[in-house]
């Protein structure tokens, strides 16, 4: 990820001095650790009386649950809603009969855990703002879970700081324009001092936002190198996805899904759970959409093909996992630095052949050698889906996969450490169906095409015009 900054619009100063001299918010603002490092922004630029109805820390962890109910992590999307839902409640009960028809009452609230003095632990953290956009509405919410990347505490509390007063700012002025929103937020800041990769929106003011759009936007501005979501459209925080779970990753364009990408997956999931490894663990299969593959012919997404590829995932009942991570060893440190569990990726003969083409790592001093040392350093395994595009052509498999002669005592040392797992249990009958002939024939009008996809994907499709289908056509 490159790191950049984003300096247009105002200075944290001019934002935190704008939202006071607005009279329309009034509210509270509650922050766990870290310091008050947002309600300091506001008793620093002047004016605060006009904002700030009450600044509360509750670092006591027995004062905090008295406060908000005791849960199991205090850092922790839990925690952070009830002491939302909290302070808003109080608000509206305390305030409302005196100010309620001029003033739009919010509770901006965060949970962290900033650098500590042995300086070994994972500093990150939650934040949030339930508000309402105007006075008596019903509330709106954005929530959003950081993590600080400065060596310093006293660098990771003041980017906290920063990030939020754009939160605020955000919310109060742009909430119309959730995209904007989330451009804001870096602002005075870099990609190098704060990771956001966690980022819902839900009430009134929210209600046409497809959080899915918000969390490919993330990946996009370089806030996060990946971002996820479940088979029921809801964003994950990849930290708490991927915790304690086994992994098994197929990349695709799932463009359409198809009946072979399933085969794939549950070939090499029967595989995966068979590995002494993984018995009895919990297993988080996903499917990754790469940023390559969503710019592929473009310089933006095509928000509606990307929304199309995510549904279809979704009707499969998919866990899908969207990153910046186009070498597959990057993509396996991202996921080891966040398990400690078993790793699997599942790939074709096509990229395993890929895989081992010299001219995607020149960027590394150490070339390949690097780049596999760095893929299989946690006993990674590669699951190898077969090809033969016709029954005329041989079958390829890893035993009989022909690399470049240098790269041959590679190829088989890595065979012989059991680093590739040939996926032996395949379905025959697909071993012909490619995505690109599933679109050709959906463009054309070929009814064949609903055989080469999972039931539910077809339905879809054609329930919602997918990739050009026209029912006309299909049905002349």
């Amino acid at each position: 990820m490159i790191e950049s900054t984003v300096s247009i619009g105002e200075d944290t100063h001019q934002k935190a001095l704008r939202i006071n001299l607005d009279p329309r918010w009034y509210g509270t603002v509650a922050e766990i650790g870290a310091g008050q490092e947002v309600a300091r922004w506001f008793f620093r630029v002047g004016g605060a009386a006009g904002t700030i109805a009450k600044s509360i820390s509750a670092y006591d962890m027995a004062v905090s649950d008295a406060i908000y109910g005791e849960v199991d992590r205090y850092v922790s999307a839990g925690r952070l809603q009830a002491m939302l839902d909290h302070e808003y409640q109080l608000n509206l009960e305390r305030l409302t009969d005196k100010r309620g028809d001029t003033t739009s009452f919010f509770a901006f609230a965060n949970t962290v855990v900033a650098r500590s003095y042995q300086g070994n632990n994972e500093c990150h953290g939650w934040m949030g703002l339930k508000f309402q956009a105007h006075p008596r509405d019903d509330p709106s919410q954005v929530i959003l879970h950081v993590r600080m990347l400065d060596v310093e505490a006293s660098l990771q509390q003041e980017a906290i700081g920063v990030v939020g007063i754009n939160l605020l700012h955000g919310a109060f002025f742009q909430h119309h324009e959730p995209e904007s929103l989330v451009e804001s937020l870096l602002d005075r800041l870099t990609t190098g001092r704060i990771e956001i990769d966690m980022i819902e929106f839900r009430g009134i003011e929210f209600r046409r936002v497809d959080n899915r759009l918000m969390a490919l936007k993330l990946v996009q501005l370089g806030l996060s190198g990946v971002a996820m979501f479940g088979p029921d459209r809801a964003v994950l925080q990849p930290s708490e996805a991927l915790r304690k779970k086994a992994v098994l990753v197929e990349r695709g364009s799932f463009r359409p899904t198809t009946v072979v990408n399933i085969d794939m997956l549950e070939s090499a999931l029967a595989k995966f759970q068979s590995d002494p490894a993984v018995e009895e663990r919990s297993i988080l299969p996903l499917a990754e959409l790469t940023m390559r593959n969503l710019l592929a012919g473009g310089s933006d997404v095509d928000r509606r093909d990307f929304l199309a590829r995510a549904d279809l995932l979704a009707a499969c009942g998919m866990t899908v996992l969207i990153s910046d991570y186009f070498e597959y060893y990057r993509l396996a440190a991202y996921i080891a630095s966040r398990t400690t569990e078993r790793i699997g990726i599942v790939m074709g003969v096509p990229s395993l052949l890929e895989l081992f083409d010299e001219k995607y790592y020149t960027q590394l001093p150490g070339g390949i050698l690097e780049s596999f040392g760095r893929l299989f350093k946690n006993d990674l395994r590669i699951y190898v889906y077969p090809l033969q595009r016709t029954l005329h052509e041989e079958l390829q498999t890893v035993d009989n996969l022909e690399v470049e002669s240098s790269l041959r005592p590679l190829y088989d040392y890595l065979a012989m450490r059991g680093s590739f797992v040939p996926l032996d249990n395949y379905r025959p009958e697909y071993l012909s169906i490619f995505s690109r002939d599933v679109l050709r024939r959906i463009a054309v009008g070929d009814s064949t095409w609903e055989s080469m996809v999972p039931h539910e994907v077809a339905d879809l499709i054609k329930q919602r015009s997918f990739f050009d289908y026209s029912r006309t056509s299909a049905e002349s």
